[in-house]
Parts: C-alpha cells; structure tokens; sequence
C-alpha cells in the first residue's frame, strides 16, 4: 500500500510551509512517527513525522514552499525493513575472527616501524643549538608588549639569538592589503527569519516606537535567591531566576497602568484584563517568542516552571505555533549575551516590550554614600500612539519599585508563603 503524505496544518492562518530541510533520503526505510523533515511556517520551525512505517519517496526538495495539503511524500507500507548487518566472523562474505587478529598484528608492526623510523630522523637535544627566533628573556618581554611573535624577528646574538636591541628596533609588521581571504557565501534565508525580517520593519514603520529608560538596583533580588534559591530548587525542581520577579512586577505594573497591555484594532484601542507575557528566547532557527498565559494567576514557581518548559520546547524546536501565538507584552532579556543597554523593537501588534540587560557592578549614592551594588538597566520601548510618556515613565517607575523592594510589593511581607516553601 503506498500512503501520500501531505502537510498537516501547523496552525490556524497558516496557508503554506517550507521544505527546511529533509532528515532522510530518498528509498530509506523509516518507522512511524520518525522525523523525516523540518518545516519552516512564517512563525516557528516544526518537525513532520512519519505517517507509517515503509520506504519513503521524496516529492518535494529543500526549500521548496509547500502548501498545507499538498502531498510530499509517499510510503510504501508492504516494504519490509532492512535486516541488521551482522559481521561477529565467520559469516560469508565477512571478516573472520582469526584474520581480523592477523590484520591488528600487522597493524600494529606497521605503527612500531612508523615510530622507529620517526626517531631515527628526530634531531639529538643534546645537539641542538639556540636557533634564529629564541628570544633572551628581556628581548621576550619588550616582543610581548609591542605584540610581535619572536620567531618573526631576525637575531643578532649568537646563532640567531633575539637580544634586547633586536626586540628594541623591532617594528610590529602592518600587513598587506588585500593580502587576505576575501571570500563569500549567500544561503537561503528560512522563512521563519524572513518572516521576523517582515515584522520588525513592520514594527519599525508602522508605530510611533519611543523607549524611556531606567536603572535597577538587584541586590534585594540577590539577597532573595542566595539565601532560598537552593531550598527553592529542592522542593520545586527548578531555579529562581530573574524571569520570575520580571514577570510579576510587570504583572503588578501592567495593572496600575492598562494602556501598556492594550493594542491598537483599526480605529480602536484594545485593552485585555488578562496578562499574557510573551518571552523572547533563542531558538536553534533564530528568535522565537514563546508565550506565558494568564501570567496574573501563576506564583514564582508557576512562572519558573513555565520559563523552563517553554525554553526547552524552542531550544529542542518542538514550540508549536499555539505557544507563540498572542501575547499583551514581551520580555526580552539581551543581558544573557552581554548587553549592557538596547533598545528593543516592540513585538507587533503589542504596543510595550521590556528590554532587560547585564548586570554589572556598579558605584551608586546610597543615603550620601559611594557604594557598590549590581545594577541593571531597564528599557521600555512603547507605541506612543496609545502610551503617553506619563504612563510609560510611571510604567517603569512601577517596574523598578517592584524589583528593589519585592518582599513587600512581590511577596506581600511573606517570603516562605510566595515561594511556598
């Protein structure tokens, strides 16, 4: 029986995909539910599996666009799978036992000639002199400073030797133009990364995108997780992270201000009562945006939980199209690749996103005092079309309140209870 494969439906909207790349060849036998292809929609990357089990015939090639529907592979059912190879000696046509000994004893006699004759060519270290390029300890010193290799400056000293004056007049080599490699590639850009090309010049022209900033002193959240992060993990089976006070004190801002957690539909202004926080994370296929819903209702051990699964899921690339489907407001934490400061491109049709960044010790007033505390730096980038500056600035005001006092504004004076430990 030969069973035509066709593209199932990754999600609602979605008319087309693409052929990312083939996980078998044509004829391979391969078993039910095996991963034969990755497929690119214009908003996650998917695995298609295996219908049945028989030998497949590819009817589609890499990186053709491929309508929901139309067949791309046929399986032949009634083929038998492959026997396994065995080769343990004896069988015909295979090695036996006693020739593969005799093949390693002539291997190995090989290996000892190689080496025999290796030391016979090596140089005597008892006869060896100093040779051009070794550099007297000073000479080494002065070379290292200007970046020079010793073995690039022609001695003086005896037997080539590099002296001190040699390393003196040394002048550091400026190379030559266009001496190097000037290759290039070109490849296919997946429609997945086309499709977030799309939506950030989209965002780009098709807002009023401002971003206002603000610093955050996270010792208190220091103090927080070193003194309960382990017992935290023990009872929960996840970290406590950042994600989970990021998340709550927009959860608590978001509240004081509704205009951030609205959108603009057509000629109307939409505002939600839920918090669905849509969290930028980094895929095998590039940025994904997988999505916390109803992020109002979960605790700290509900969002860690949630961080997790979601992260693994893109990180594995099983995220579906329905876990990155919606979002009121995006987190994005740059910090994990070092940035110090950003401004972050608004997530359309959302109206805020909430850039976080590295956080680095820093000297800071503290009551007419110079101390040190890890600080980071916030950036709220927002449609002004529907967020005056007053609630943007008050929007993070509320962000950075929450974070630098979270016992009282996160936890309700309780930390045990918050963390239900």
């Amino acid at each position: 029986m030969i069973l035509e494969m066709k593209v199932p439906s990754p999600g609602e909207s979605i008319t087309e995909v693409e052929i990312a790349e083939w996980l078998v060849q044509d004829g391979d036998y391969v078993e039910k539910d095996q991963a034969i292809a990755e497929v690119d929609s214009d908003k996650a990357t998917l695995e298609l599996p295996a219908e049945a089990s028989g030998t497949i015939t590819l009817k589609a090639e890499e990186g053709d666009a491929v309508e929901v529907g139309q067949i791309v592979c046929l399986i032949d059912t009634s083929a038998e799978a492959p026997a396994p190879s065995t080769y343990e000696g004896g069988d015909e046509g295979g090695t036996s036992k006693e020739e593969k000994a005799e093949l390693m004893k002539d291997m190995d006699k090989a290996s000892n000639q190689n080496k025999t004759a290796v030391a016979d060519k090596a140089p005597n270290p008892d006869q060896s002199t100093k040779a051009s390029g070794i550099a007297s300890p000073a000479a080494k010193k002065i070379l290292a400073e200007k970046g020079i290799e010793a073995s690039s400056v022609s001695g003086t000293g005896k037997d080539g030797r590099v002296t001190k004056e040699d390393a003196v007049n040394a002048v550091p080599s400026m190379g030559t133009p266009g001496g190097g490699n000037r290759g290039t590639s070109r490849s296919k850009m997946s429609m997945l990364r086309r499709k977030v090309a799309e939506r950030l010049v989209e965002a780009k022209n098709t807002t009023a995108m401002l971003t206002t900033f603000n610093e955050v002193n996270m010792t208190p959240i220091f103090e927080l997780r070193k003194q309960y992060k382990e017992e935290f993990k023990s009872k929960h089976g996840v970290s406590l992270g950042f994600m989970s006070f990021f998340t709550l004190a927009c959860v608590r801002a978001l509240k004081l201000y509704p205009a951030v957690n609205s959108m603009i539909d057509g000629k109307e202004m939409l505002s939600y009562d839920f918090v669905d926080v849509s969290i930028a994370v980094s895929g095998p296929k590039g940025l994904m945006v997988p999505v916390i819903r109803n992020a109002e209702n979960l605790s700290f051990r509900g969002v860690e939980s949630e961080v997790k699964r979601l992260a693994l899921r893109a990180r594995d690339g099983k995220i579906t199209v329905d876990e990155m489907t919606g979002g009121t407001f995006t987190i994005s934490n740059g910090g994990v690749f070092g940035s110090m400061l950003s401004t972050p491109i608004i997530n359309p049709p959302q109206s805020g996103i909430l850039g976080m960044h590295n956080i680095i010790e820093r000297p800071i007033a503290v009551n007419g005092n110079v101390e040190i505390h890890p600080m980071m730096y916030l950036a709220l980038s927002y449609d002004h079309r529907i967020i005056d500056g007053k609630e943007s600035v008050g929007f993070l005001v509320a962000v950075k309140e929450a974070l630098e006092n979270p016992e009282e504004l996160l936890m309700d004076g309780n930390i045990k209870k918050a963390l239900e430990l």
